[in-house]
């Protein structure tokens, strides 16, 4: 069976697996899900115990987690980090928040804030003079989905001379743990709100954690948002376990780097030339990327393309058992 591509809501974004499944029902499973950049190899410690599940979550334990990713991400002041149900939601809420006639959001970045921003946003380039003197700026580093960086030092200096100006600057950096050099989110600049991700790193997106950065006005009208169980038994038990690991966090960053580099060398025999990525996805250009789409689908693999590119496909990287599927479907259609 041959389905359209648009038939899997697949340009809107990865990870609708059971679309896929059912457009195409006689691909061989189980079905491999590239469409979205997660670490394909989680972090492997322990949920929350069945009894906290039957109770509300403590606020204790929230501030101790709050305080564990504030020393994860080199923030000195936890007060300043509030935990939420994954970076979309916080983004989602941003708006709302910060207000601003003008919002330019960094082209081309994750269709979310795009969405968020819609009623004040204008898309633009990196150089758009309309971009930089706009009430909020958004951006993605690294960038989703071409991977493109802002060194740490020039975005630092950006969101600075910004926030002198009374504007706000929203980095989400829901990436940058495969690049902790670019991070900003321990500057304490007063109009800087930085987002984070915990399921991307750390494999494990069905927890729904994520993070918001800012100053102790913006932490707490948004913590005044969320009420007092913001976040799962399962994401505090998850989170707290997660980021106090250190010695499996710089494992995970080798493994993914190693592992990108595989799939670079596999995607190049296939004769697809690499537009970007960081070390949880690459971006490729092919002449038809929505044949290949549906090619690849046909072999149960899954993986992200895009309406206004149709020359552009995002994949994910497989785990260490996957590998070899991933390898033997793109040889199969690209032979």
């Amino acid at each position: 069976m041959t389905a359209s591509i648009s038939t899997i809501g697949a340009f809107r974004h990865g990870g609708r697996l059971r679309e896929a499944m059912a457009a195409y029902p006689d691909a061989p499973g189980p079905w491999l899900d590239l469409s979205t950049g997660i670490n394909p190899e989680p972090w492997p410690g322990p949920r929350a115990p069945a009894d906290a599940l039957t109770r509300l979550p403590d606020p204790r334990d929230l501030a101790d987690l709050e305080a564990a990713a504030a020393r994860a991400f080199g923030v000195a002041d936890p007060g300043r980090v509030v935990a939420v149900s994954g970076a979309e939601a916080a983004l989602r809420l941003l708006p709302g928040l910060l207000g601003g006639a003008s919002a330019a959001l960094l082209a081309p970045l994750y269709g979310g804030h795009v969405e968020a921003w819609a009623k004040a946003s204008l898309v633009a380039e990196l150089d758009d003079p309309r971009g930089r003197a706009a009430d909020v700026l958004v951006v993605v580093n690294p960038n989703n989905p071409d991977g493109r960086r802002i060194s740490r030092e020039a975005l630092a200096d950006l969101a600075a001379e910004r926030s002198d100006r009374g504007r706000w600057t929203i980095v989400d950096e829901s990436f940058v743990e495969v690049a902790p050099e670019l991070s900003v989110a321990d500057l304490e600049i007063d109009r800087l709100v930085t987002l984070r991700s915990f399921g991307k790193f750390y494999g494990l997106p069905g927890a729904r954690l994520g993070f918001a950065i800012g100053n102790n006005g913006f932490v707490g009208d948004l913590r005044a948002r969320l009420g007092d169980w913001p976040i799962s038994a399962d994401a505090l038990a998850l989170g707290l376990g997660a980021y106090a690991d250190v010695a499996w966090r710089t494992s995970a960053r080798d493994w993914l780097a190693d592992q990108a580099a595989r799939v670079d060398a596999v995607l190049a025999r296939a004769g697809l030339k690499v537009l970007g990525g960081c070390d949880l996805f690459r971006l490729v250009e092919v002449a038809d990327a929505h044949d290949l789409f549906a090619r690849l689908c046909g072999q149960g693999v899954l993986t992200r393309p895009f309406a206004d590119h149709s020359n552009r496909l995002r994949l994910g990287l497989p785990s260490r058992k996957d590998f070899n599927r991933f390898e033997q479907a793109l040889q199969a259609v690209r032979s």
